[in-house]
């Protein structure tokens, strides 16, 4: 959690700790709330400019689409990535509610998938990287991340400690957010034993904070003018 610096690790281990317990909620979701606010851009929650808003805010479109080294994926695919498995989580599996993505945003989105991106090739990953509307990118995942705080500010001890059911899992199925490749589909399983609350330990946040440092990394890479391993 380099990037971020050991303050937000120890509020997710104290997170870790209170979630499931039933006099501490109130105490937990506003954890929750306070970590997820540093793991998006300031306009999402309303506070003041954070690490997020500093990786984010001067990249080109052309820094979103270099993969830097062979053992990499690129910004874009990132962005994309945290957002549409924090859209399938908190909305159709925590929040039992409508996913925000939608054919208006695929067609927003100038692209070509839905699901969450696990089984790209890499010459599917710089294509998508290419194509993706930045700007839309970052509006996808704002309004993923307003809705996640509205869902989760109305949870009780009994939401989080609800098992994920095979239904809901059924629908991020349907709705293509996953594929039938092993790559893709093993979310499912890995979904399928948490319940809520370790939901909210994971892809809202834990998940975030490593895709991110990340992008910080590949961000200095980038500028620092090293060789990078794909730029088309």
């Amino acid at each position: 959690m380099k990037y971020f610096g050991t303050e937000l690790s120890e509020k997710h281990k104290e997170l870790t700790k209170i979630i499931r317990t039933k006099n501490t909620v109130d105490k937990a979701k506003e954890l929750f709330l306070d970590i997820h606010a540093e793991l998006h851009l300031s306009e999402v929650s309303g506070s003041g400019q954070n690490r997020v808003d500093e990786l984010l805010s001067d990249l080109t479109p052309n820094e979103y689409s270099i993969m830097p080294t062979s053992k990499d994926e690129t910004i874009a695919w990132v962005i994309w990535h945290i957002a549409r498995i924090e859209d399938l989580t908190m909305n159709l599996l925590a929040g039992r509610t409508q996913e925000v993505f939608s054919p208006a945003w695929k067609e927003r989105l100038n692209i070509s998938i839905t699901d969450t991106g696990n089984a790209l090739s890499d010459d599917e990953i710089i294509r998508l990287s290419k194509e993706i509307n930045t700007r839309e990118l970052l509006a996808y995942r704002n309004a993923v991340g307003k809705q996640t705080r509205s869902i989760i500010s109305g949870f009780t001890n009994a939401d989080l400690l609800r098992k994920v059911s095979q239904q809901d899992l059924d629908k991020v199925k349907q709705q293509g957010g996953v594929t039938e490749q092993d790559e893709s589909a093993w979310l499912l399983d890995f979904w399928a034993k948490k319940d809520v609350a370790g939901l909210l330990l994971m892809p809202p946040t834990r998940h975030v904070i490593l895709h991110l440092n990340d992008c910080f990394k590949w961000k200095q890479h980038i500028r620092a003018k090293k060789k990078c391993f794909r730029t088309n």
